[in-house]
Protein backbone atom coordinates (compact mmCIF):
# COMPACT_ATOMS: atom_id res chain seq x y z
CA UNK A 1 0.00 0.00 0.00
CA UNK A 2 2.96 2.35 0.62
CA UNK A 3 4.01 1.68 -2.42
CA UNK A 4 0.83 2.63 -4.06
CA UNK A 5 0.90 5.74 -2.29
CA UNK A 6 4.52 6.51 -3.75
CA UNK A 7 3.53 5.96 -6.95
CA UNK A 8 0.34 7.90 -6.84
CA UNK A 9 1.48 10.84 -4.74
CA UNK A 10 -0.87 10.04 -1.92
CA UNK A 11 -0.51 8.96 1.51
CA UNK A 12 -0.85 5.96 2.54
CA UNK A 13 -4.12 6.74 4.29
CA UNK A 14 -5.97 7.80 0.87
CA UNK A 15 -5.31 4.46 -0.28
CA UNK A 16 -7.13 2.64 1.79
CA UNK A 17 -9.74 4.47 1.69
CA UNK A 18 -9.94 4.74 -2.25
CA UNK A 19 -9.71 0.74 -1.24
CA UNK A 20 -12.40 0.68 0.36
CA UNK A 21 -14.80 2.73 -1.43
CA UNK A 22 -14.97 5.54 0.95
CA UNK A 23 -17.31 8.45 -0.15
CA UNK A 24 -15.09 11.31 0.71
CA UNK A 25 -12.27 11.31 -1.59
CA UNK A 26 -12.23 13.38 -5.10
CA UNK A 27 -12.66 11.65 -8.17
CA UNK A 28 -9.55 12.86 -9.65
CA UNK A 29 -7.56 11.46 -6.54
CA UNK A 30 -9.38 7.84 -6.77
CA UNK A 31 -8.09 7.34 -10.86
CA UNK A 32 -5.15 8.28 -9.66
CA UNK A 33 -5.16 5.60 -6.79
CA UNK A 34 -6.82 3.14 -9.10
CA UNK A 35 -4.08 4.09 -11.79
CA UNK A 36 -1.15 3.25 -9.56
CA UNK A 37 -2.95 0.19 -8.24
CA UNK A 38 -3.33 -1.42 -11.61
CA UNK A 39 0.33 -0.48 -12.59
CA UNK A 40 2.02 -2.22 -9.36
CA UNK A 41 -0.80 -5.12 -9.85
CA UNK A 42 -1.52 -4.64 -6.17
CA UNK A 43 -3.86 -6.75 -4.18
CA UNK A 44 -4.91 -6.37 -1.16
CA UNK A 45 -3.87 -9.23 1.45
CA UNK A 46 -7.43 -9.97 3.67
CA UNK A 47 -5.90 -12.01 6.13
CA UNK A 48 -3.32 -9.26 6.88
CA UNK A 49 -6.47 -6.49 6.49
CA UNK A 50 -8.34 -8.89 8.91
CA UNK A 51 -5.94 -8.84 11.82
CA UNK A 52 -5.22 -4.75 11.62
CA UNK A 53 -9.15 -4.12 11.53
CA UNK A 54 -10.56 -6.96 12.86
CA UNK A 55 -13.58 -7.10 9.86
CA UNK A 56 -13.33 -9.71 7.26
CA UNK A 57 -15.37 -7.50 5.09
CA UNK A 58 -16.92 -11.07 3.84
CA UNK A 59 -20.66 -11.96 3.97
CA UNK A 60 -22.15 -15.06 4.18
CA UNK A 61 -24.44 -17.25 2.04
CA UNK A 62 -26.04 -20.67 3.37
CA UNK A 63 -28.26 -22.00 0.37
CA UNK A 64 -29.24 -25.19 -0.86
CA UNK A 65 -26.94 -27.07 -3.53
CA UNK A 66 -29.18 -27.82 -6.29
CA UNK A 67 -29.92 -26.18 -9.44
CA UNK A 68 -32.86 -24.86 -9.56
CA UNK A 69 -32.46 -21.52 -10.99
CA UNK A 70 -34.26 -19.28 -8.25
CA UNK A 71 -31.65 -20.79 -6.01
CA UNK A 72 -28.91 -19.32 -8.08
CA UNK A 73 -30.66 -16.19 -9.02
CA UNK A 74 -31.32 -15.12 -5.07
CA UNK A 75 -27.11 -15.71 -4.79
CA UNK A 76 -26.64 -13.74 -7.83
CA UNK A 77 -28.81 -11.00 -6.18
CA UNK A 78 -26.52 -10.82 -2.72
CA UNK A 79 -23.49 -10.90 -4.80
CA UNK A 80 -24.15 -7.97 -6.79
CA UNK A 81 -24.97 -6.11 -3.81
CA UNK A 82 -22.72 -7.13 -1.47
CA UNK A 83 -20.03 -6.22 -4.23
CA UNK A 84 -21.36 -2.88 -4.36
CA UNK A 85 -21.10 -2.43 -0.71
CA UNK A 86 -17.59 -3.74 -0.97
CA UNK A 87 -17.72 -6.83 0.68
CA UNK A 88 -17.20 -10.12 -0.23
CA UNK A 89 -19.11 -13.43 -0.13
CA UNK A 90 -18.51 -17.14 1.18
CA UNK A 91 -21.44 -19.53 0.79
CA UNK A 92 -21.62 -22.75 2.54
CA UNK A 93 -23.98 -25.23 0.40
CA UNK A 94 -25.98 -27.98 2.67
CA UNK A 95 -27.52 -31.04 0.74
CA UNK A 96 -30.84 -31.44 3.40
CA UNK A 97 -32.51 -28.77 5.05
CA UNK A 98 -31.87 -30.70 8.02
CA UNK A 99 -31.62 -28.63 11.36
CA UNK A 100 -28.10 -30.36 11.53
CA UNK A 101 -27.21 -29.57 7.88
CA UNK A 102 -27.77 -25.91 8.50
CA UNK A 103 -25.73 -25.59 11.70
CA UNK A 104 -22.91 -27.16 10.03
CA UNK A 105 -23.21 -24.33 7.11
CA UNK A 106 -23.40 -22.38 9.93
CA UNK A 107 -20.88 -23.07 11.62
CA UNK A 108 -18.39 -22.99 8.57
CA UNK A 109 -19.24 -19.29 7.71
CA UNK A 110 -18.62 -18.42 11.32
CA UNK A 111 -15.12 -20.16 11.43
CA UNK A 112 -14.17 -17.90 8.24
CA UNK A 113 -14.80 -15.11 10.30
CA UNK A 114 -17.82 -13.81 8.23
CA UNK A 115 -19.21 -10.30 9.65
CA UNK A 116 -22.95 -11.63 8.70
CA UNK A 117 -24.79 -14.65 7.55
CA UNK A 118 -27.61 -14.76 4.82
CA UNK A 119 -29.74 -17.71 5.47
CA UNK A 120 -31.53 -18.48 2.16
CA UNK A 121 -33.09 -21.59 3.24
CA UNK A 122 -36.26 -22.32 4.65
CA UNK A 123 -35.55 -22.89 8.35
CA UNK A 124 -37.99 -25.25 9.38
CA UNK A 125 -36.78 -26.20 12.79
CA UNK A 126 -34.43 -23.88 15.40
CA UNK A 127 -32.27 -25.46 17.70
CA UNK A 128 -30.16 -24.33 20.71
CA UNK A 129 -26.95 -24.62 18.54
CA UNK A 130 -28.80 -22.98 16.00
CA UNK A 131 -29.72 -20.02 18.45
CA UNK A 132 -26.40 -19.93 19.47
CA UNK A 133 -24.94 -19.50 16.19
CA UNK A 134 -27.43 -16.97 14.96
CA UNK A 135 -26.59 -15.28 18.54
CA UNK A 136 -23.24 -15.05 18.01
CA UNK A 137 -23.38 -13.95 13.98
CA UNK A 138 -25.52 -11.09 12.83
CA UNK A 139 -28.06 -13.53 10.62
CA UNK A 140 -30.85 -12.90 8.54
CA UNK A 141 -33.08 -14.99 6.62
CA UNK A 142 -34.67 -14.22 3.18
CA UNK A 143 -37.19 -17.32 2.94
CA UNK A 144 -39.96 -15.94 6.02
CA UNK A 145 -38.26 -18.25 8.74
CA UNK A 146 -36.71 -17.52 11.87
CA UNK A 147 -34.74 -17.75 14.82
CA UNK A 148 -35.09 -15.90 18.05
CA UNK A 149 -32.04 -13.99 16.72
CA UNK A 150 -32.66 -13.60 12.92
CA UNK A 151 -34.21 -10.54 11.07
CA UNK A 152 -36.31 -11.36 8.05
CA UNK A 153 -36.63 -10.20 4.70
CA UNK A 154 -39.04 -12.46 2.27
CA UNK A 155 -41.36 -12.27 -0.40
CA UNK A 156 -45.49 -12.41 0.50
CA UNK A 157 -46.10 -15.70 -0.95
CA UNK A 158 -49.44 -16.02 0.53
CA UNK A 159 -50.54 -12.81 -1.60
CA UNK A 160 -48.63 -14.44 -4.79
CA UNK A 161 -50.87 -17.52 -4.36
CA UNK A 162 -53.79 -15.06 -4.05
CA UNK A 163 -53.27 -13.21 -7.10
CA UNK A 164 -52.42 -16.34 -9.11
CA UNK A 165 -55.72 -17.79 -8.10
CA UNK A 166 -57.51 -15.00 -8.35
CA UNK A 167 -56.92 -14.21 -11.84
CA UNK A 168 -58.02 -17.61 -12.43
CA UNK A 169 -61.57 -17.18 -10.91
CA UNK A 170 -61.63 -14.01 -12.87
CA UNK A 171 -61.46 -15.70 -15.86
CA UNK A 172 -64.30 -17.71 -15.13
CA UNK A 173 -62.95 -20.71 -14.19
CA UNK A 174 -65.11 -22.47 -11.49
CA UNK A 175 -62.38 -23.48 -9.23
CA UNK A 176 -58.54 -23.77 -9.64
CA UNK A 177 -56.22 -27.08 -8.67
CA UNK A 178 -52.74 -26.68 -7.01
CA UNK A 179 -49.99 -28.13 -7.57
CA UNK A 180 -47.53 -27.37 -4.20
CA UNK A 181 -44.44 -27.31 -3.46
CA UNK A 182 -42.39 -29.77 -1.00
CA UNK A 183 -44.35 -29.73 2.19
CA UNK A 184 -41.27 -29.05 4.38
CA UNK A 185 -40.68 -25.77 2.40
CA UNK A 186 -42.17 -22.61 3.79
CA UNK A 187 -42.71 -21.08 1.08
CA UNK A 188 -44.84 -23.81 -0.71
CA UNK A 189 -46.98 -23.98 2.90
CA UNK A 190 -47.60 -20.16 2.42
CA UNK A 191 -48.61 -20.77 -0.80
CA UNK A 192 -51.06 -23.37 -0.72
CA UNK A 193 -52.57 -21.75 2.44
CA UNK A 194 -53.31 -18.42 -0.03
CA UNK A 195 -54.37 -20.83 -2.47
CA UNK A 196 -57.05 -22.32 -0.41
CA UNK A 197 -57.90 -18.91 1.39
CA UNK A 198 -58.87 -17.66 -1.96
CA UNK A 199 -60.91 -19.80 -2.75
CA UNK A 200 -63.11 -20.09 0.26
CA UNK A 201 -63.28 -16.40 0.05
CA UNK A 202 -64.67 -16.86 -3.51
CA UNK A 203 -67.26 -19.47 -2.10
CA UNK A 204 -65.17 -22.45 -4.31
CA UNK A 205 -63.84 -25.74 -3.14
CA UNK A 206 -60.60 -26.33 -3.06
CA UNK A 207 -59.77 -29.40 -4.65
CA UNK A 208 -57.36 -31.85 -2.98
CA UNK A 209 -53.64 -30.26 -3.62
CA UNK A 210 -51.11 -32.47 -5.47
CA UNK A 211 -47.31 -32.04 -3.97
CA UNK A 212 -44.06 -31.89 -6.63
CA UNK A 213 -40.08 -31.37 -5.43
CA UNK A 214 -40.30 -28.18 -7.94
CA UNK A 215 -38.83 -29.72 -10.60
CA UNK A 216 -40.25 -30.07 -14.50
CA UNK A 217 -40.18 -34.03 -13.99
CA UNK A 218 -42.60 -33.82 -10.98
CA UNK A 219 -45.15 -31.01 -12.44
CA UNK A 220 -44.94 -33.50 -15.82
CA UNK A 221 -45.90 -36.49 -13.25
CA UNK A 222 -48.98 -34.18 -11.80
CA UNK A 223 -49.55 -33.16 -14.63
CA UNK A 224 -50.41 -36.36 -16.05
CA UNK A 225 -52.54 -37.01 -13.35
CA UNK A 226 -54.65 -33.58 -13.50
CA UNK A 227 -54.58 -34.13 -17.17
CA UNK A 228 -56.86 -37.20 -17.17
CA UNK A 229 -59.76 -35.29 -14.83
CA UNK A 230 -62.15 -33.29 -17.60
CA UNK A 231 -63.24 -30.93 -15.23
CA UNK A 232 -59.51 -29.65 -14.53
CA UNK A 233 -59.84 -26.22 -16.71
CA UNK A 234 -57.12 -24.03 -14.49
CA UNK A 235 -53.79 -25.05 -12.72
CA UNK A 236 -52.03 -23.03 -10.13
CA UNK A 237 -48.77 -24.27 -10.00
CA UNK A 238 -46.19 -23.57 -7.37
CA UNK A 239 -43.39 -22.57 -9.36
CA UNK A 240 -42.17 -22.02 -12.81
CA UNK A 241 -40.18 -25.41 -13.47
CA UNK A 242 -42.88 -27.29 -12.31
CA UNK A 243 -45.40 -25.63 -14.52
CA UNK A 244 -43.03 -26.33 -17.61
CA UNK A 245 -43.36 -30.25 -16.47
CA UNK A 246 -47.55 -29.41 -16.13
CA UNK A 247 -47.81 -28.15 -19.77
CA UNK A 248 -45.78 -30.78 -21.50
CA UNK A 249 -48.11 -33.04 -19.89
CA UNK A 250 -51.13 -31.50 -20.69
CA UNK A 251 -49.51 -31.22 -24.75
CA UNK A 252 -49.18 -34.88 -24.43
CA UNK A 253 -52.66 -36.00 -23.44
CA UNK A 254 -54.14 -33.56 -26.11
CA UNK A 255 -55.31 -30.59 -23.81
CA UNK A 256 -54.78 -27.85 -25.10
CA UNK A 257 -53.01 -24.45 -23.21
CA UNK A 258 -54.75 -22.23 -22.76
CA UNK A 259 -57.91 -23.34 -24.42
CA UNK A 260 -58.82 -26.33 -22.61
CA UNK A 261 -56.53 -25.79 -19.64
CA UNK A 262 -54.95 -22.24 -18.06
CA UNK A 263 -51.80 -22.58 -16.28
CA UNK A 264 -49.92 -20.11 -13.97
CA UNK A 265 -46.82 -20.40 -12.25
CA UNK A 266 -44.76 -18.48 -9.64
CA UNK A 267 -41.10 -16.85 -10.20
CA UNK A 268 -41.09 -15.55 -13.64
CA UNK A 269 -37.65 -17.40 -14.33
CA UNK A 270 -36.51 -16.19 -17.77
CA UNK A 271 -37.74 -18.64 -19.56
CA UNK A 272 -41.15 -18.66 -18.63
CA UNK A 273 -41.30 -15.81 -21.78
CA UNK A 274 -40.37 -18.35 -23.87
CA UNK A 275 -42.57 -21.86 -22.86
CA UNK A 276 -45.02 -22.57 -25.28
CA UNK A 277 -47.25 -20.49 -24.67
CA UNK A 278 -45.41 -17.77 -22.65
CA UNK A 279 -46.08 -18.43 -19.15
CA UNK A 280 -48.51 -16.61 -17.11
CA UNK A 281 -46.83 -16.52 -13.76
CA UNK A 282 -46.57 -14.06 -10.32
CA UNK A 283 -43.04 -12.55 -10.84
CA UNK A 284 -40.59 -12.56 -7.90
CA UNK A 285 -38.01 -10.29 -7.72
CA UNK A 286 -35.03 -11.77 -7.07
CA UNK A 287 -32.33 -8.99 -7.48
CA UNK A 288 -34.50 -6.83 -5.33
CA UNK A 289 -34.71 -9.59 -2.48
CA UNK A 290 -31.03 -9.72 -2.94
CA UNK A 291 -30.33 -5.58 -2.65
CA UNK A 292 -32.75 -5.61 0.45
CA UNK A 293 -31.34 -9.09 2.08
CA UNK A 294 -27.61 -7.09 2.07
CA UNK A 295 -28.64 -3.81 2.87
CA UNK A 296 -31.07 -4.94 5.62
CA UNK A 297 -27.53 -7.20 7.23
CA UNK A 298 -25.38 -4.36 6.45
CA UNK A 299 -27.65 -2.23 9.02
CA UNK A 300 -28.18 -5.32 12.00
CA UNK A 301 -24.13 -5.98 11.49
CA UNK A 302 -23.56 -1.96 12.05
CA UNK A 303 -26.66 -1.11 14.59
CA UNK A 304 -27.91 -4.28 16.25
CA UNK A 305 -30.03 -2.67 18.67
CA UNK A 306 -31.92 -0.28 15.35
CA UNK A 307 -32.98 -3.06 13.26
CA UNK A 308 -35.98 -2.39 11.35
CA UNK A 309 -39.21 -4.49 11.25
CA UNK A 310 -38.96 -7.58 8.48
CA UNK A 311 -39.23 -6.49 4.94
CA UNK A 312 -42.10 -8.31 2.85
CA UNK A 313 -41.54 -7.76 -0.75
CA UNK A 314 -44.75 -7.82 -3.15
CA UNK A 315 -44.81 -10.36 -5.96
CA UNK A 316 -46.77 -9.06 -9.15
CA UNK A 317 -49.26 -11.08 -11.60
CA UNK A 318 -47.34 -11.43 -15.32
CA UNK A 319 -50.14 -12.24 -17.89
CA UNK A 320 -49.04 -14.01 -20.62
CA UNK A 321 -51.23 -16.44 -22.88
CA UNK A 322 -51.15 -19.66 -20.79
CA UNK A 323 -54.11 -18.16 -19.23
CA UNK A 324 -57.86 -17.57 -21.08
CA UNK A 325 -61.03 -17.93 -19.94
CA UNK A 326 -62.83 -21.05 -18.96
CA UNK A 327 -64.16 -23.17 -21.51
CA UNK A 328 -67.85 -21.98 -22.24
CA UNK A 329 -67.41 -18.93 -20.34
CA UNK A 330 -68.78 -15.70 -22.04
CA UNK A 331 -65.74 -14.08 -21.46
CA UNK A 332 -64.24 -16.41 -24.35
CA UNK A 333 -62.74 -13.97 -27.25
CA UNK A 334 -62.44 -10.98 -24.97
CA UNK A 335 -58.70 -12.41 -24.14
CA UNK A 336 -55.53 -10.56 -25.62
CA UNK A 337 -53.43 -11.94 -28.44
CA UNK A 338 -51.02 -14.57 -28.04
CA UNK A 339 -47.62 -13.66 -25.95
CA UNK A 340 -49.45 -10.36 -25.15
CA UNK A 341 -48.21 -9.12 -21.42
CA UNK A 342 -49.91 -7.35 -18.74
CA UNK A 343 -48.27 -6.87 -14.99
CA UNK A 344 -50.68 -6.39 -12.47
Amino acid sequence: MTDVARAAGVSAQTVSRVLSHHPNVQDKTRAKVMAAVAQLDYRRNNAARMLSSGRSRTLGVVTLRTSFYTRAAVTSGIERAAQAAGYAVSTATTASLDTSAIEAALSRLTDQGVEGIILAVPLIHSSPRLEQLTRATPTLTIDGSRTDATEVVAVDQSLAARLATQHLLELGHETVWHIAGPEEWLEAASRRDGWRATLEAAGRTAPPPLEGDWSPASGHRNGLVLGRIRDVTAVFVAGDEMAFGVVRALHELGRRVPDDVSVVGVDDIELAEYCSPPLTTVAQPFAQMGELAVAHLLRYITAPEAVPAPALVEPRLVVRASTAPAPGCSLRGTGRPAGARRTV
